[in-house]
This record gives C-alpha cells, structure tokens and sequence, in this order.
C-alpha cells in the first residue's frame, strides 16, 4: 500500500509540476489585444572624443496622418555620448505596451541644447536645426502583435551626422542626424577578432556599394561585433587605423537571423618600413 501511495503522489507531483510550468508559460501578465515596443540606441564609431545627444522623448505613430496619432514611447530626457554605444552595446531608450496594429514611424525629439561633440578635450556645441520642433523622423513599417515584443535597433551614426560648418563658434559644428532603423528579430551579427590589437582597426560589413554596420575593434581583447545585419551575404572590410599595418578583405559572409557570424582571429600582416 506504501508503494502504491508513493507512486500516486510522485505521480500527482509531476502532473502539478507539468501544469505549473505551462501555466508560467503563459503571457498571464500581458494585456489582451496589446503587444510591447522596445527601441534599442546604438552607433557606428567616429574619431571624436565624445558625441553628446540629448533625447527628451520617443514618439511612434500608427496613423497616416504624419501631424496626428504620434504617441508617446518614452520621455528619457538624458543625454547620451554615442560612442559609448559601439561593438555591441546597446542603450534601452524607451518600452512600453501598444495596441496591435501597424506603425509605420517612429521620432526622437531632441533638446536644443546639451548636445555636443568633444575633440581632443575641447567641448563643441552641436546645433540641431529642427530636431526639436518636429523630431527626427524614421519609416520603421513595425508591426506589433498581441502578447509579443517588437524590438527596433536605432543606428544613430554619429560620423555622418556630425558636420563641420567653418562659420562663428556659435554654429562650429551642426547635428544632423543619420539614423537606421532595423526589427532586431530579422538581423544577425559579425564577431571576431583582429590581431594585432595594435592596429586599432575599424571592421565594416558592406553589401554592395553600402556599408550597413561598422564598429572598431575592442582595443583591449581586439575583439568586435558587427550587428543589425539583415539575413544576407556581406563582404567584410578590417582596415588599421594605424601605420604600419596592412588590410583585410573578406568576401561572401554569411549572417544568418538570430545568430552571429564568427569569424574567429583575423591576421593583419605588419608592412615593412624599408
């Protein structure tokens, strides 16, 4: 009798276990009809000290009335130095809960002021001609679903979107601002390493005539990620920033959706100096 009790309650501890964990896989906490929007900030290097861009809120839109139905994501009201957000690291800039449907844009209204870029230590004020009023504008074509999460990758590329002016110190240097948008859901990403580390070296990925996704080499480990690459073949270009080193190409990289791409340890040669 002992034994048949010990089975029935190993037996009903199984069925309430199994039953536990469907149960926890539910989406008991999501909201009928509603799914989740998380925006991701990251960037493409630049040889600037530091690029300061103040975002005081996140807006996205389902109406095709672009002056109507803008909708607040998030209001982070803080400054972000977008060299910090290279090889991999990503800064969450705004989640939040949305009906489902289709949204086909999405803005971040910048500051008029707390922008800057810093060059060999010196700070520069960064003028943003319309950022403020209407935002910078992206077609993200998101669509969210209920009880899911849609995760936008923002490339803000602080090398193309910071210029030079030549005019009073006042308008030294504008914003503005290169931004590309990708569902994280469809991307993969490059990694590997460049030796020598040395060579501080910059990595691209580049389809066609079009560089998608850059980033330099940690200059610790040598170690970088390409990311938000979409499903496709991409030739990958290591090029040192320093003398003394030669470049890499490499043809016909696969990514794949979801994964990333290892191309293990990439040599530079050293060039003579005779």
């Amino acid at each position: 009798m002992k034994t048949l009790n010990s089975i029935f309650n190993k037996t009903l501890a199984a069925i309430l276990a199994i039953g536990m964990i469907a149960f926890a896989g539910c989406s008991i906490d999501s909201t009928p009809g509603m799914g989740t929007l998380e925006v991701k900030l990251h960037d493409a290097p630049a040889d600037y000290d530091e690029v300061n861009v103040f975002i005081e809120r996140v807006e996205v839109n389902n109406s095709e009335d672009e002056e109507s139905g803008w909708q607040v994501v998030s209001e982070p009201n803080q400054q972000y130095n977008l060299l910090e957000l290279t090889n991999g690291v990503f800064e969450m800039i705004g989640e939040v809960e949305l009906e489902e449907g289709f949204y086909p844009q999405i803005r971040l209204i910048l500051s008029r002021d707390n922008n800057n870029v810093v060059i060999d230590g010196e700070v520069h004020d960064l003028f943003i001609p319309s950022g403020a009023q209407t935002g910078v504008k992206l077609n993200v074509n998101a669509e969210i679903e209920e009880g899911f999460t849609y995760t936008l990758l923002l490339d803000f590329d602080a090398l193309r979107s910071v210029h030079k002016t030549g005019q009073s110190p006042v308008l030294d240097y504008i914003l503005k601002p290169v931004i590309r948008a990708t569902n994280e859901a469809v991307t993969g990403n490059i990694g590997g390493v460049v030796n020598p580390i040395e060579a501080r070296a910059a990595v691209f990925a580049i389809a066609g005539e079009d560089t998608l996704s850059s980033t330099y080499a940690n200059e610790e480990s040598g170690e970088f990620l390409l990311v938000g690459l979409e499903d496709g073949t991409y030739d990958v270009s290591v090029e040192p920033r320093e003398e003394g080193f030669g470049s890499e190409y490499l043809e016909n990289v696969e990514v794949t959706v979801g994964e990333t791409t290892d191309l293990e340890t990439i040599e530079l040669t050293t060039e003579s100096n005779e």
